[in-house]
């Protein structure tokens, strides 16, 4: 079996759907698939996360389906849907659709289901969903990715290939719990000291339920530096903890691909 050290590095872009119209992010899209990018993310949001709360934004999962349709090459997700939002026998048969749509010319489909237990409460309010508390959404999430998983059986037809399932977040208690009994890939937004702590405990899970901690994909978050705007911090820590998918962000309404490109040419010098 591949270790996490021998993973090939991947490069992955959120693209945030929010503070442009959206030619401009389909735009964006084309630009990072020719520029060799690995993965395009968008979130599942309905309103933007920083600047104006009520400037433009979009809805993910549609957008998705037109990121299948436009790209050939590039693997493509949420990060991360909201597993609060929509039944989960329904966001299995998404799932599964987008895949087959992204399957060009007879190839396997390209879709990552990453997912989570969501958070962000004006989401919630807005749209009448029930916030709850932390706790009793990811209770819902642990309850909910098992029945995705029958669907992708069941459905008509089937995924495919087995969707890559991308969970998002650090919780010691339930989130690492979850991302053990469930994830392909587990992403982070921490530092190399607090992603070496998590890693000792989502290890710990791992031995718990029995499976084999090399199995999941590790990926992180990379903050570009204020002073130089392309800069990226940490990358040789976290490449030495296992880390093999390294994620950034761009946002409208200029989505700057400066920083993709500097991250996309230390992937390129690591060999």
């Amino acid at each position: 079996m591949t270790t996490r050290s021998e993973r090939p590095i991947r490069v992955g872009v959120q693209v945030a759907p929010q503070h442009a119209l959206y030619p401009s992010i389909r735009d964006t899209v084309r630009r990072l698939e020719d520029l060799g990018v690995d993965i395009v993310f968008n979130w599942d949001h309905f309103y933007p996360l920083s600047g104006d709360p009520d400037g433009l934004h979009y809805e993910s999962w549609t957008m998705l389906a037109a990121m299948a349709e436009q790209t050939s090459r590039i693997e493509f997700g949420p990060l991360v849907n909201c597993n609060s939002y929509r039944n989960p026998d329904l966001q299995a048969d998404m799932a599964r659709t987008i895949d087959h749509i992204s399957a060009h010319s007879g190839s396997s489909g390209r879709f990552i289901f990453g997912t989570g237990s969501g958070w962000f409460e004006k989401d919630y309010d807005q749209y009448g969903y029930e916030f709850g508390t932390a706790g009793t959404r990811l209770d819902a999430l642990a309850v909910d990715l098992p029945r995705i998983r029958a669907r992708w059986e069941k459905l008509n037809p089937a995924p495919t290939r087995t969707i890559p399932i991308l969970i998002g977040g650090g919780g010691e208690k339930k989130t690492l719990k979850i991302v053990a009994q469930h994830a392909d890939i587990w992403h982070s937004f921490s530092d190399p000291a607090t992603l070496a702590h998590k890693l000792s405990v989502l290890d710990g899970w791992c031995e718990e339920i029995g499976r084999d901690p090399q199995e999941i994909e590790l990926s992180a978050h990379v903050g570009q530096q204020p002073s130089t705007g392309t800069h990226f911090a940490d990358l040789d820590e976290q490449r030495a903890l296992g880390v093999s998918l390294f994620e950034t962000s761009v946002t409208g309404p200029d989505y700057d691909l400066q920083p993709v490109i500097a991250l996309l040419a230390w992937r390129d010098s690591q060999g």
